[in-house]
Formats: C-alpha cells, structure tokens, sequence
C-alpha cells in the first residue's frame, strides 16, 4: 500500500465533521469513520473542559495566564522557532528559557504584534515528558490506541506529545506529520487555522523540480511554469478551531496552520492499526530517496545497505530494524492482553467502547502480522543483518498467524 491508496476523499472537500457532545459519540464511530475512513473531523470544547490547563493556564478573557506559567514552567527549556526565516523549507530553532520567551511574546503583543528578533513560535516542547506530576490534560480514549507513544515511552528514549504556544501571526508552514501518522490537536486557549489538503492533492503543489511548496498561499504557485499543476489541486479546507476544540488530522493529509490570536495548544502525533501500513509505505518511500541520493557509491561502498538504514534512521528517526522491533513489542503486548483480559462483551465485540479491549487488541494483531509479512517479503530488509533481531521474524510472524488461526481473529 502505498499513499496514493489513500485517496478515499472527494476531488473537492469543503465539509468537517463537527463533533459537539461526548455522551453521543463513541469510539466505535470514530474508530470506522475517521480512522478507518481517514476523514477529519472536529470536537467541541466539551470534550476539553475538565482539563488542568483548561482551568489553570489561560485566564477568565481567554488569554495565556503568564503568571502561572511563569510561576510552573519558567525554567524549562524550550525549542523556539522564527516564523521570519526559511531554512530547508522550516524554521530555525533555538533553545531559550520559557521565561525568556513568554518576556518575548508580551513585548511582542504590546507592539503590535513586531519585535527586532521577529516572529517567535514556541513548538514541539516535550512538556509532559518533563513535568509528568502537572494536572495538563488527559488524551481522549478516542485518541488512545496510539502505538507510537507506547514504543517509547517503553524504551525511555523519546515521545510524540507536544506543547505549541505563539502570538497572532505564528505558524507552521506546509507540511505532512512524521511517519505519516495521525495526529490531534487541542486548543487550550486561542484560535487557529488550518489549511487542511486530502492525499494526493500534494502532488498537484509541487514545484518542476518536484519540490513541495513552503507557502501554500504563496502567489509564486500562481507561476504556471513554476508550479505547472498547481491549477489542478483543489481548494483546501479550511478550519477555524476555537478555543477548548481538538481537530483530528489523519494520514497524510498535508496542512499549513496559523494562530490567529495569542495561542496555546497540545498536539499528539499517533500510529496504530489503522494506518501502520501507511507508516510502512513512508518508510520504504524515505529508503528509495536515500538510495537515490547516494546510488552512484553502490558499487563502491562497503556496507552501502546498512549505510542507507543508517540514513535513513537519521532523517526520519527509526529504520526498518527498528520497525521490526517496533512491530514485536506492540504484538506481544496485545497477546498479554489477551492472555491476561476477559472475554469479550457484546459492546467490545462491536468495538462499541472505550479501548483497550480483546475485540481491538485482535484486530491490532491482524494488522501488525500483514504489515510484518510485508516487511519480510521486502528487498531492502532481506539484506540486513538480522542476527540481533529476537525472535526472527520468520518466527514471530508464525506465532501471530497461529494466534489469529485459533482466535479468528478477523
């Protein structure tokens, strides 16, 4: 499978789902028609209103509480980029003190939105991996079959949850979420928008040297020769989210997004059944770059197949003995699951709760043993030195397709 195959989505898309009460709206909905379906949607502030930071972090007229923050977090150290600069189609970071940068933001704010140092952007701050004791939020169960987070947190090494804060003005240019994954993301105080294309429609934005554009608002796309078609990608949709609401953005769906006002927000980057197969593909995509790039030292290079592996793993943050390992430990978890977890009622038989559940954990099963197959049968993987890899993988998928043979797991 590869990303084109996710182009389920209508040639033109102006509509997002607007999910408004939790009591009406359960996993089972969302597990068969957004991820499954790959489809965005939006939830209501209902669904945030018992947050901690909800309550703690932004003040009674919706704007960040400074002295709170301040008082909890000023000595941390944050990655602050500037929206001003282009670097590598992304901004430049620095690490700063959150004291220094919200010192910044309200200077910033009181002039009008300019500053000599331009205009800051605080992302992807590993906050909660740094202060676990904080009442920040809690991830929606809708939200919570997500194996990326469980890998490592189980090898202590890394996470995919994320604290953004910025003025009116910051944003994020073009792009898709590492691995291809799924993401969500909750406005704890502020407005965004969101520039949101379906996949596939990427392609039409690319420039004649098969670039991706940093701007999609850009009137350079309108340079036919530049960007010869441009004028064949749809309109994006675009989404307003309000203060409390979380959006959920599915896989490979490329997105551009603003902060329309002093802003804060949690984003979680996530993979599970539903789309690993759609991480398997970018994997093998970012492996036939790498090839490329460097394919006029094959014959010369010693080991040139695990220098590729090795690569590959710096750019993108795994490689395929990493996914393989990836892969086992989210399977044998399941099994324990299974192992050590009652029967199924009718309501997890439909996946009609809450994960996790036998129901879903089968399913998990099934899907890590397709995508193992076709790890196995791959070139590129047959090559490496998998002597370090316990169990081989040819055992290990034989022990999942027998475990799915005797639970039909289907």
């Amino acid at each position: 499978m590869d990303e084109s195959e996710l182009q389920i989505t209508p040639t033109v898309w102006n509509h997002i789902d607007f999910i408004e009460d939790p009591k009406n709206f359960t996993y089972n909905e969302f597990f068969s028609t957004y991820m499954i379906g790959n489809a965005p949607c939006l939830f209501s502030s209902k669904f945030t209103q018992s947050w901690g930071s909800r309550k703690s972090w932004v003040t009674s007229d919706n704007k960040p509480n400074w002295h709170y923050l301040l008082q909890n977090f000023g000595d941390a150290v944050v990655p602050v980029a500037n929206c001003d600069v282009k670097e590598y189609n992304a901004n430049p970071k620095e690490q700063i003190p959150l004291r220094e940068f919200i010192s910044y933001w309200r200077e910033y704010t009181e002039n009008g939105c300019q500053s000599p140092r331009g205009c800051l952007y605080l992302k992807d701050w590993h906050m909660t991996r740094e202060f676990l004791d904080h009442d920040v939020y809690e991830t929606p169960a809708y939200f919570s079959s997500d194996w990326l987070n469980e890998y490592w947190d189980a090898i202590a090494e890394d996470d995919y949850r994320f604290v953004y804060m910025g003025p009116a003005g910051s944003w994020t240019p073009f792009h898709a979420d590492v691995f291809r994954s799924y993401s969500w993301s909750a406005n704890i105080c502020g407005r965004k928008k969101w520039l949101l294309f379906p996949p596939g429609q990427e392609e039409y934005l690319r420039d004649c040297h098969g670039c991706l554009p940093y701007d999609v608002t850009s009137p350079t796309l309108q340079d036919a020769n530049l960007y010869p078609n441009y004028s064949r990608c749809c309109p994006p949709l675009e989404v307003i989210q309000e203060a409390g609401e979380i959006i959920f953005v599915p896989s490979v769906w490329h997105h551009q997004v603003y902060n329309m006002e002093d802003t804060i927000s949690v984003n979680h980057n996530w993979v599970n059944g539903c789309n690993v197969s759609v991480m398997w593909s970018f994997l093998q995509a970012e492996l036939g770059a790498v090839q490329k790039e460097i394919g006029e030292w094959k014959e010369t290079m010693e080991g040139w197949d695990r220098h590729c592996q090795i690569i590959m793993k710096s750019c993108t943050g795994i490689d395929y003995k990493e996914f393989y390992t990836f892969l086992k430990m989210i399977a044998e978890r399941r099994i324990q699951d299974l192992e050590k977890g009652p029967p199924d009622s009718p309501s997890e038989g439909s996946l009609d709760v809450m994960v996790p559940g036998p129901q879903h954990a089968r399913f998990d099963i099934r899907k890590i043993a397709e995508v193992l197959t076709l790890l196995m049968s791959n070139e590129d993987f047959q090559k490496l030195d998998k002597e370090t890899l316990d169990p081989p993988p040819g055992e290990f998928l034989s022990r999942l397709q027998k475990l799915i043979e005797r639970k039909s797991c289907t």
